[in-house]
Formats: structure tokens, C-alpha cells, sequence
């Protein structure tokens, strides 16, 4: 399986703070039946101020360890950025790392504050689209908004948006409105992929082979192959497209 949105690297966010902690994730991670994942530190000016500067050290630095410990987990990098104003001159910029490229689309992991739905939101998305970058939500089932209104998750897909559903909420790690809402999302089919959010191996481990039991429980093993090894594939063995410098702004 494939998981790509994982806070692996250490010492850049609120994931693994050291190294010997980001390998006993990665170890708990190839444990768990994940064979390739996909790097996702915060980005979040003024809190998580990172960049490839210190990202792409960090993630040599665990490939580095990794193959000293015989850990056999493909790692690449990317992010999860977190809704900003910065956010358009940061892509022009060249300075996020993207998921991959999908028809034709870089594919950015996008964090929405967890109480709501941020009223911009709705003016980047059509610029992200028309610069041929396509949001993928992360976690909208945890969102307190879409909670109280699981439309919100609808008027997101149809704007042009794939949406990530947390494997914990489908276990009730997130609590039953949350699992009630990725529920919801799932039986409407707006969900492209699901990813662990792991951050530790107290609260947030790695438990994509849970989520894929209950997957093929509650639908059927070909869903959950789609939703953990299949869509998730298109973008690890892609390679995101360069983004021009554009004069365009919201």
C-alpha cells in the first residue's frame, strides 16, 4: 500500500522530533503493510516555515538512516500546506513541494483549518485550477464545518477537488462524527484516496492495514485496493510539472 500523507521526516513539524523517533515510524509503517509513502511536513508561513531548503536534507537524511536500519519503505517528498494568502506566490515561486502530476494537474495536499471552511478558500481554488494545480483536500471529515454539513465535501469535489479521508476517522480515532462523515463522503464516492496523517506511535500510528480491512468490509477488497494502492499510486510514480511564474493573481 501507499500512504501519501505522513509526517515522517524528523525535526520539521509536529511528527517524529528526532531521528531514532522517525525510524521507529517508518519501521511501525513498512510493519503495516506501506510499501512506498510520500513525505508531507507542514508548510504554514509564520508556523511551519519550510521549504526545500531544510526538507530536502531532512528526507536524505532519513533515506540515509533508513538504508543503514535494512528499512524498505520508497520515500519522496511533499507537503501539506495549509490555506494562506501566501499561498499563490509561494506556488509560483516554485517553492511547494507538490504529491505528483495527474492528467495534467500537479496534485497539492490541502489543509484547511480544522473549525471551518475559510471564505477564500473559495477564490483559490478556481486560481489553483486555472494554474493547473489540483487541490487534494486533507481530512474534510474532520473539518467541523463539513461535520455539521457534509455538503460543503459536494461543493468542494464539484469546484474541481479530491478529497483525503484519514484512515483513523474510518477506526473512530477522530471520534464518531467524524467516522459518521467519512462514512458519508465514502458511500457518496467524493473520496480519491485515503492516508494515515500518521504523526507517532501513541495516537496517530500507521494503521493503513486496519483501514483497508474495514474498507473491504464495509464495500469490497476492490475499493480498498483503489483507495489505498491504486490512486495513491498515480501519484508517487509521477513527477510534478515545473509551475511557470504567472503575472495572475486572486
Amino acid at each position: 500500500m501507499i500512504d501519501v500523507h505522513c509526517h515522517l521526516l524528523p525535526g520539521v513539524d509536529d511528527g517524529p522530533a528526532d531521528l531514532a523517533a522517525a525510524l521507529a515510524l517508518v519501521k511501525a509503517s513498512t510493519s503495516n503493510g506501506i510499501r512506498q509513502a510520500i513525505c508531507t511536513p507542514h508548510i504554514y508561513p509564520g508556523r511551519w516555515d519550510n521549504g526545500y531548503a531544510n526538507l530536502q536534507p531532512a528526507l536524505d537524511l532519513l533515506r540515509q538512516a533508513m538504508a543503514a536500519a535494512n528499512l524498505a519503505l520508497d520515500i519522496k517528498l511533499g507537503a501539506e500546506v495549509r490555506v494562506c494568502d501566501e499561498l499563490p506566490q509561494l506556488i509560483q515561486a516554485g517553492r511547494i513541494p507538490m504529491l505528483g502530476h495527474v492528467n495534467g494537474y500537479d496534485i497539492l495536499l490541502l489543509e484547511m483549518p480544522d473549525q471551518q471552511i475559510p471564505a477564500g478558500l473559495w477564490q483559490l481554488i478556481p486560481w489553483l485550477m486555472r494554474h493547473r494545480v489540483r487541490p487534494l483536500i486533507a481530512h474534510p471529515e474532520r473539518n467541523k464545518a463539513v461535520m455539521a454539513d457534509p455538503g460543503q465535501a459536494s461543493r468542494l469535489h464539484r469546484a474541481g477537488c479530491w478529497l483525503q479521508v484519514t484512515t483513523g476517522a474510518l477506526l473512530g480515532s477522530f471520534g464518531t462524527r467524524a467516522q459518521a462523515t467519512a462514512e458519508q463522503l465514502l458511500e457518496e464516492d467524493l473520496v480519491y484516496l485515503v492516508a494515515t496523517d500518521t504523526h507517532n506511535l501513541k495516537a496517530r500510528q500507521p494503521n493503513m492495514a486496519q483501514a483497508h480491512q474495514w474498507l473491504s468490509r464495509r464495500f469490497d477488497s476492490g475499493y480498498a485496493d483503489m483507495l489505498t494502492t491504486e490512486h495513491p499510486g498515480l501519484l508517487y510514480h509521477s513527477t510534478p510539472a515545473s509551475i511557470p511564474t504567472q503575472e495572475d493573481t486572486l
